[in-house]
């Protein structure tokens, strides 16, 4: 049986058993197994796909993720997303859509402190949501900038899809630290323009925050500081012992943990059901991202052992076009991945087979990676599946639909779109700084 018919059975075994409902990591587990028994027979075929497994599980790096998970966990319990937000309004003062503009800052901070987009993104919907409804902003701005500015963690070091790239793609997570910081303030920034744009010439969308601390002189106003020196502590710990070189990701990643344990107790929130709560949700959180290691790990383990990767990546660098546009194809198909595939699954599937390719075509694996966390971005926001979307949908008011939703993200899915082409065909604003660091 050829490859190419081997490849086209597997797809629609996969898409047949989600379908049938079937969880992604048990399908993609599922498939695998099936395909080694038929392969190399029963007893190798497990022994293959257990030794595929045990390899990426004994991945020191891999333990990064739930410290990071545990540390989302606790700083989102600690209540410091509601001091933050409230010291960065004041702080803002009196502009017209200065509270859209303060919740983009605030989701910055926040994914540099977490690097997990859910969370994120629930504690701005209960937070600046109900601020900016309550102070007449238009509902399709306020919901696209938090949904947008929430899943701006997939790209912000510490971010868990680099980290999970940088294992597939056997790269410096590091590095991919460094060239993603830049992109992601540049998603920032034009989220940021877009608002001021909007509300300029369509001042109805945003009035003022009118309280009487915004008025404050600018050196009255920074006494309001004090809600933003513990964010500022934590990710200058994290990220500063990565970058100094004194620690690497995973010793940052316990350093993180334990400074938002340090944090909450600071905030006299550190308790035996909050440290309980935050360590059920970390266990349910990193168990479920496990199953789908465990799948993934396994279904390319065993296709790149038949001769898949080979024929793929030979599919694909005998494309007749210029290799700038090889990337595009790669990034396409990863947009169309994620309309039914979770991202780890999608990391763990391509990475492995588009990696070999990107450095044969002459470019940085580093650069792909910031280009890969990019369109993973877009795809939380995308509709069908959309998990940002559904994130603030499950704590947002009754009123707001998730069609309404999804509409709102979409001038968002374009500026991502616009932020990805900048770093596709000027590479240098990702690399410049992990350069630095060479």
């Amino acid at each position: 049986m050829g490859i190419e018919l081997i490849t086209l059975l597997i797809v629609v075994a996969l898409l047949a058993l989600m379908a049938l409902g079937v969880p992604l990591g048990i399908t993609t587990l599922t498939v695998s197994l099936a395909t080694a028994i038929l392969y190399f027979g029963e007893r190798a075929g497990f022994f293959i796909v257990a030794a595929n497994v045990g390899e990426v599980l004994h991945k020191y790096e891999l333990i990064a993720v739930p410290f990071f998970v545990f540390m989302a966990n606790v700083l989102e319990r600690s209540g410091i997303a509601q001091s933050l937000f409230d010291s960065m309004a004041i702080l803002g003062g009196r502009f017209r859509g200065s509270v859209a503009v303060q919740t983009c800052v605030v989701a910055v901070v926040l994914a540099a402190m977490s690097g997990i987009m859910g969370g994120e993104i629930v504690m701005l919907g209960l937070i600046a949501l109900p601020q900016m409804l309550r102070l007449g902003y238009d509902r399709k701005l306020s919901i696209g900038i938090i949904c947008a500015a929430g899943a701006l963690a997939t790209l912000i070091p510490p971010s868990v899809v680099l980290i999970v790239y940088g294992l597939a793609a056997q790269v410096s997570i590091t590095k991919l630290f460094a060239a993603s910081a830049v992109p992601g303030l540049i998603l920032a920034s034009l989220f940021i323009i877009y608002i001021l744009i909007r509300v300029r010439f369509n001042p109805a969308l945003a009035p003022i925050y009118d309280i009487p601390e915004t008025g404050l002189p600018l050196f009255q106003r920074v006494k309001f500081l004090k809600g933003v020196v513990l964010p500022g502590l934590l990710i200058g710990a994290v990220l500063g012992v990565i970058y100094s070189g004194i620690a690497t990701v995973t010793e940052a990643a316990a350093v993180g943990a334990v400074g938002a344990l340090v944090v909450a107790a600071v905030r006299n929130e550190l308790n035996w059901k909050m440290a309980r709560d935050a360590m059920r949700q970390t266990v349910l959180t990193v168990g479920s991202i496990i199953w789908l290691v465990l799948g993934a790990v396994s279904l390319i383990g065993i296709y790149n052992r038949i001769g898949g990767g080979e024929f793929l990546r030979g599919l694909l660098t005998s494309l007749d076009i210029a290799p700038i546009l090889v990337i595009v194809v790669m990034m396409l198909i990863v947009m169309v991945l994620g309309t039914f595939l979770e991202w780890i699954a999608i990391i763990f599937i391509t990475v492995p087979i588009f990696a070999p390719v990107v450095v044969d075509l002459g470019f940085d694996p580093v650069w792909f990676g910031v280009l890969f966390a990019m369109n993973i971005q877009i795809y939380y926001l995308s509709p069908p599946f959309g998990p940002a979307c559904f994130f603030l949908k499950s704590v947002a008011p009754k009123d707001i639909q998730l069609q309404e939703i999804f509409a709102a993200v979409l001038p968002f899915i374009a500026l991502q779109a616009v932020g990805l082409f900048l770093v596709l065909f000027f590479p240098d604003l990702a690399l410049w700084l992990p350069n630095l660091l060479d």
